[in-house]
């Protein structure tokens, strides 16, 4: 989080040249936000239309995990295999594969809202079992079938918000409060089932202790060397890189303003720790207290497997509806990195005390923490790896 945030402060405006001109603008993909290869699926993801690749193509363009991509796909003409791919995880950040299975919800959300799109009718089943640690001989792990039938043709908004949906990590409205009946409706996405629920923070006091408990949670999680490297392996701030990944984090999507992501896109790797090192200021807690709802989805058990893709689908399904209405949306997950992090190294679960607090129910588990406003800047989409790459 750090990297994105210390670029927002105005001393990194004044590093903007070098021998007279402007230094590695074409190089480092100034002048081509969301081109190349790795932005078309944004673009062709309705090419195979009607056919089972389409909804994979729709899958495809989900959220994950510091955009780690960890799905595969084994497609037939009647039925859609789901597998998680454990190689793609950020090491001692998600030590479960939480949350890399909760992105793999987010993917199968979209393939289910692209069936009728294409012509099918679709049942998802989902495999049962309980998260362990990152295997050490990572392979594929089937957690999902999805069976196709012929049924009625039918495309909704959520389905349109497909490709529109991008996480906005800049600051929101903080005057412009969220409509009542988007609230309502936003609470009631879970659609009555008995393992998934939302809980919705819009006053400023909620607000301010979430914030204050995840800000805290940033600043330790982060001070960890091993989350660090597993976080940075997934940062592409080389265009070059951004191509030939197709995945990550970029500096387009860090949501600073476009002057200081045309001066960041030009820094040196050096250049951007050095400025990163000399940061003094955090406003991650400032930032989400620019949004005037925080929200947490929460499951009974969070190291339960289908429990993990049911948050990912609410997650998804929220993140669309919320697009669909112009509306920004970011996770905030520290607070619950947290909670995997003291589990996984036999600390007290001070985390997930502090989360039941703020819910008053410690029968639910958060296991995904957002937030939501008008966005004051657009965000531009994170790269995708293609189909082909993603078959098994």
């Amino acid at each position: 989080m750090r990297r994105r945030s210390f670029l927002k402060g105005a001393g990194v405006l004044t590093v903007a040249v070098v021998g007279g001109g402007v230094w590695r603008a074409w190089d480092q993909g100034v002048f081509s936000t969301g081109e190349g290869p790795a932005y078309e699926p944004w673009k062709d993801w309705r090419n195979a239309k009607d056919s089972p690749l389409a909804l994979v193509s729709a899958a495809i363009l989900a959220a994950s995990p510091h955009n780690t991509q960890p799905w595969l796909f084994k497609v037939s003409d009647s039925s859609i295999e789901l597998y998680i791919d454990t190689s793609r995880n950020v090491g001692a950040l998600d030590p479960y594969l939480r949350e890399e299975h909760i992105g793999m919800g987010c993917a199968l959300e979209n393939l289910m809202l692209a069936a009728p799109a294409n012509g099918y009718a679709a049942t998802a089943q989902l495999v049962p079992g309980q998260l362990g640690p990152i295997p050490p001989e990572p392979k594929p792990q089937l957690l999902a079938r999805v069976d196709l039938a012929p049924g009625k043709r039918e495309a909704d908004e959520l389905y349109n918000a497909i490709p529109l949906r991008h996480t906005n990590r800049a600051r929101y409205d903080s005057h412009k409060p969220l409509p009542p009946d988007f609230l309502d409706a936003l609470s009631h996405l879970p659609d009555g089932n008995a393992n998934v629920k939302l809980f919705l923070f819009t006053g400023e006091a909620d607000r301010k202790n979430i914030a204050k408990v995840s800000s805290a949670a940033n600043k330790e999680i982060y001070s960890d060397p091993n989350v660090k490297a597993g976080s940075e392996r997934w940062i592409r701030t080389q265009w070059s890189e951004v191509q030939r990944h197709r995945d990550g984090l970029t500096i387009d999507a860090f949501g600073l303003p476009p002057i200081a992501t045309v001066i960041a896109k030009m820094m040196t790797e050096r250049m951007l720790g050095a400025v990163a090192s000399h940061s003094q200021k955090d406003d991650y807690s400032d930032l989400m207290l620019s949004a005037p709802l925080i929200g947490f989805i929460a499951v009974r058990d969070r190291y339960d497997q289908q429990q993990c893709l049911l948050a990912g689908r609410t997650w998804q399904l929220a993140h669309l509806f919320a697009t669909a209405k112009g509306i920004a949306a970011r996770p905030c997950n520290e607070s619950v990195e947290m909670v995997d992090h003291e589990r996984a190294l036999g600390q007290p679960a001070s985390r997930a005390a502090l989360l039941n607090e703020i819910t008053g129910d410690p029968s639910w588990q958060p296991t995904f923490v957002f937030y939501m406003g008008y966005p004051t800047l657009t965000a531009h989409a994170s790269p995708r790896r293609p189909v082909q790459w993603m078959e098994l």
